[in-house]
């Protein structure tokens, strides 16, 4: 994630980073503009007295308009995954921080080890298992505990399985009162819940045919953006038709990146980041 100085205003405007729609869309850019010339080109040389053109200006302002609540929509929409996964990974630095104050005064030795392990394993398995997943060599795990888990094809539920078990080991013991049990279980009941909600984030996209239509309607909308323009602006229709493709075409493409926010795009959740956050808490709380 890009960490910046949004009163900065110079400096972000004339900022050219490599996440810059601008550097994404040049090709296209180029592109829609010699076809856009081109268009201008065809109604100046063959249409030169056609009416009908210079009327289809109040269409493409409502069109326009169309486009506009769409994207808004679109945005809107993406955002909303956004925000909802820094909720959750919010959520996870409480939750896992609550866990490890609790059971710091009433483990010692080996448990308390083992609940330092698990509590990093279980976010660093959450968080490469939201990007490409995780392999069992990545984690600090014993060889028993190995064993476990490769019969677990989902490693963070397989992980939050060894804790139970090591808490309801606990609890029989009488080492952890009925009491304590529940509010533990309560933590890591919502360590999953926020697991989760960040998969059916990654899992639900935006459906195929929206994408689809809006592309379509953006593509035909300025290619098409010339006819209505030429008779007023002659050839800087195309310089118009280009201007408006940069800018709606921008819009749906930040909403695809920030749409999935889990992975390693610069707009993405700072994971990597807060993951680090988790553990030195973590390790600091049980050493």
């Amino acid at each position: 994630m890009i960490k910046y100085n949004p009163k900065s205003w110079f400096s972000l405007i004339f900022a050219f980073h490599k996440s810059d729609t601008f550097r994404v869309l040049w090709k296209e850019i180029i592109y829609i503009g010699a076809f856009s010339l081109l268009v201008a080109w065809a109604e100046i040389t063959y249409f030169p007295k056609a009416v009908v053109m210079e009327k289809l200006i109040a269409v493409y302002s409502l069109i326009g308009f169309v486009i506009s609540l769409l994207l808004v929509f679109r945005t809107n929409t993406a955002y909303d995954r956004w925000w909802e996964g820094r909720k959750k990974w919010g959520e996870l630095v409480n939750d896992t921080r609550n866990l490890a104050v609790k059971l710091s005064p009433i483990l010692i030795d080996e448990d308390r080890k083992f609940f330092e392990r698990m509590i990093v394993n279980f976010v660093w398995t959450m968080k490469e298992h939201l990007r490409k997943g995780t392999k069992l060599n990545d984690l600090e795990l014993s060889e028993e505990e190995k064993k476990y888990l490769e019969q677990h094809s989902h490693l963070p539920a397989g992980i939050s399985s060894l804790m139970y078990l090591r808490l309801r080991a606990l609890k029989e013991k009488g080492i952890i009162s009925e009491g304590e049990y529940i509010a533990l279980e309560g933590n890591m009941n919502r360590l999953l819940d926020s697991l989760g909600a960040c998969e059916r984030i990654k899992n639900t996209p935006i459906p195929y045919s929206y994408s689809l239509f809006l592309k379509k309607f953006i593509f035909i909308y300025v290619t098409t953006l010339p006819l209505a323009f030429v008779h007023t602006f002659g050839y800087f229709s195309a310089l118009i038709a280009t201007f408006v493709f940069y800018v709606l075409v921008s819009m749906e493409v930040l909403a695809e990146e920030i749409e999935d926010p889990f992975g390693t795009d610069d707009n993405d959740l700072p994971t990597d980041q807060i993951f680090e956050k988790i553990r030195d808490v973590t390790k600091e709380i049980l050493k």
